[in-house]
């Protein structure tokens, strides 16, 4: 079945998961986009890949992109997407934004209003939730009985081996006077977001929760729904660790930082008394790299049990994401992963910042409305 329309997308950001994933993939899609724009700050990484697309138009500001003329925009750049996403939204332009959607819930509160003003899509590059493995996942957790531990562990590793194979062009150094002003808005953001924390807690909340967290958080959401509580978040140098209660279901999520292996590891894992279900994810930069969903079974008093590894799907989650997009767009559909539930893990990560401060839980941690900055 042929998509209903082609869509002119513009992208704003230039950089690694850029060239890596989605402006290929969005030439992959050329019966769903017309890859219409393209905008960085960098004037050697826009004219790479103006060439290397093919894309004759091309922008160093953002305001410059945003116009009538297109369907939708992708927000890729570094920093906080909130003042983008709203005025593509304002001009009547779908939104599709990458993790992290923002960098407080303040920010987020405003995207979603002016995408529901402009009664347009904002989505969230969650791929994850996109993975074909991710479905079989929630089938196969629907089917424990009892759920009693959910164990999320993601142990970081070196970004270079994983990305030196591909046709990459990173930027050359920024003048310092453009660099200090994008480093101090970052900052003032992060402050606005959790208050005047310690360097470690800010860095953290910036570099760890906002930056790779989101994906686990999202991930566990997406099956499990809100969390309760939020009993106990320890940061540290190299590691943070978080507790949440789901009703009955305790969930650990540990994130450690190992530089010396180039060995990227992410698992859910979910542990009913009869029945055990994990799912492995790959490098988010090997293309096509299938997760593998491991289900583990037994006989009660007996030594008798049994473990399946089934490969899902080779299909790449960040081009399964972009035809969501399209579909939702087209087809005014609300996206799987849309404003409301990225705002969601801002919210969560916020409360992280603040437990490991005050060393108090959280209720309801992942609801907006419930944050508060101590």
């Amino acid at each position: 079945m042929m998509p209903s329309r082609r869509l002119r997308v513009g992208v704003v950001g230039c950089g690694l998961v850029a060239q890596v994933m989605h402006l290929p993939h969005l030439r992959e899609l050329s019966d769903r986009y017309e890859l219409a724009a393209l905008c960085d700050v960098s004037p050697e990484v826009l004219a790479h890949c103006g060439q290397r697309f093919e894309v004759q138009r091309r922008h160093e500001r953002w305001e410059d992109l945003i116009d009538p003329s297109l369907d939708a925009l992708l927000v890729l750049t570094s920093g906080s997407h909130a003042p983008i996403a709203a005025a593509a939204a304002d001009a009547g332009l779908h939104v599709l934004v990458e993790k992290p959607m923002c960098l407080s819930v303040a920010e987020g509160r405003t995207m979603v209003e002016h995408a529901g003003r402009a009664g347009v899509a904002l989505m969230v590059g969650y791929m994850k939730r996109y993975d074909p493995a991710y479905a079989r996942l929630r089938q196969e957790v629907e089917q424990i009985a009892d759920l009693n531990l959910v164990r999320v562990t993601t142990l970081e590793s070196p970004l270079e081996p994983y990305v030196l194979h591909h046709r990459l062009l990173r930027p050359q150094p920024l003048p310092p006077q453009l660099n200090a002003a994008l480093e101090a808005d970052d900052a003032e953001r992060v402050r606005a977001a959790i208050g005047d924390a310690d360097p470690l807690t800010a860095r953290a909340y910036r570099w760890v929760l906002l930056d790779s967290l989101v994906h686990e958080y999202n991930a566990v959401r997406g099956v499990l729904g809100e969390p309760d509580r939020l009993d106990f978040a320890d940061i540290r140098e190299g590691g943070l660790t978080t507790v949440m209660s789901f009703g009955a279901t305790q969930c650990l999520v540990t994130w450690a930082d190992l530089p010396g292996i180039a060995r990227y590891e992410m698992e859910l894992a979910f542990y009913g008394p009869y029945r055990r279900v994990t799912l492995s994810f790959p490098s988010p930069f090997l293309r096509s790299m299938p997760t593998l969903l491991t289900i583990e079974g037994g006989e009660r008093g007996s030594p008798r049990s049994w473990s399946t590894v089934e490969t899902t799907s080779f299909e790449e989650a960040f081009k399964a994401e972009l035809v969501h997009f399209h579909d939702c767009v087209t087809q005014e559909r609300r996206p799987e992963t849309d404003g409301p539930d990225g705002l969601a893990d801002v919210a969560l990560c916020e409360a992280v910042a603040a437990s490991h401060r005050d060393r108090l839980p959280r209720e309801r941690p992942s609801q907006p409305s419930l944050i508060e900055i101590s």
